[in-house]
């Protein structure tokens, strides 16, 4: 499993690739990871030693798949958090060493898999002189929006902020990252757009966020938003349409014909938050949404104002403990993009 992975297609032939494979050059080697993971501090554990780095590369959708390795003992930091990314590495060679916290670590040997979202929190790699990685870059949006589609609700910072070790061999997240690398393979030049790369990316994601849940302990089950009762789910769609207008929850009560204190029950029994916080998770993605898509002359006070934020030093508190970054930093991004 995985031992040609991203090296030649159905017919035996290298995939080709748009950069160089192989690399003695520390400068052209971290051009690569910059382009393909995030920029990121990386430190030979042998001092003057120089890599012979294996760089291979390949789309799934909105997802960079990569066959990498060092060559070299390295330990890397300081990942840049404004990137947006989360990072699955799954080992196939050797051992790696991945920071849950400063003061635990995992390691990671041949088929086991760990996922981070350096957009969220800190993280730290060591990998010895015979690691070789897939990895998979991911955006934090796409991973938010698989969530919300297919759970109905947004993971909250507890899954977002935990670095955590998954898989391994004879799971069902190897066999499908498998198949996935395979499907590259096999059809490259129909996987870089279209419905077959979009359900791919969706499956992938779906499987990480499964196994992320579980590694995690938070509870994720597909098809809890069709298990809600009614009023639940007419709640969400009306604050869902009217979240610039910042309803009261005794407004939404009424407007689904339910008292406050019977639909703040359901809320906590089937969506596990309360109509309160729904409403502000909805505020808050709006207005990132309309951030990123802002036209020219608009600022982070006037997108604000119209989610209904009148205070917006709580408002940028606020959206920074969301989203790990200030508004101002989204708008920013937005424009150079």
């Amino acid at each position: 499993m995985f031992a040609e992975a991203l090296l030649f297609d159905a017919s035996g032939r290298p995939l080709r690739q748009d950069h160089r494979t192989r690399s003695h050059d520390w400068d052209e080697v971290q051009d690569f990871c910059r382009r393909v993971y995030m920029p990121y501090t990386v430190r030979p554990l042998e001092p003057g030693s120089r890599p012979d780095a294996v760089m291979h590369s390949a789309a799934i959708g909105r997802i960079i798949a990569t066959r990498f390795a060092y060559g070299v003992p390295v330990h890397l930091r300081d990942f840049d958090r404004e990137a947006g990314n989360l990072i699955v590495l799954t080992t196939l060679r050797g051992r790696l060493g991945h920071m849950i916290s400063p003061d635990d670590w995992a390691t990671t040997a041949a088929g086991e898999s760990f996922v981070t979202d350096c957009s969220r929190t800190d993280y730290r790699l060591d990998g010895d002189a015979d690691h070789l990685q897939l990895n998979l870059t991911i955006p934090h949006a796409v991973m938010e929006r698989t969530a919300l589609d297919w759970f109905g609700v947004l993971p909250d910072e507890r899954l977002w902020r935990t670095n955590a070790k998954f898989g391994g061999p004879g799971s069902a997240w190897l066999a499908l990252l498998d198949y996935g690398v395979r499907a590259v393979a096999e059809a490259r030049g129909r996987l870089d757009s279209g419905r077959a790369a979009a359900r791919l990316e969706e499956m992938l994601c779906v499987e990480i966020l499964a196994g992320w849940a579980t590694a995690t302990g938070i509870r994720l089950e597909p098809g809890l938003t069709a298990a809600a009762p009614h009023y639940v789910r007419r709640a969400e769609d009306y604050m869902q349409a009217h979240a610039a207008e910042l309803p009261t929850i005794t407004e939404v009560a009424a407007a689904v014909g339910v008292s406050v204190r019977t639909l703040s029950a359901g809320f906590r029994r089937f969506r596990d938050t309360s109509p309160s916080d729904f409403l502000r998770e909805r505020r808050l993605q709006g207005i990132r949404d309309d951030l990123a898509a802002a036209r020219p002359g608009e600022t982070v006070a006037t997108v604000a104002a119209r989610w209904g934020w009148i205070n917006f030093g709580v408002f940028a508190r606020t959206y920074r403990a969301r989203f790990g970054e200030l508004p101002s930093q989204t708008l920013l991004r937005a424009r150079r993009g």
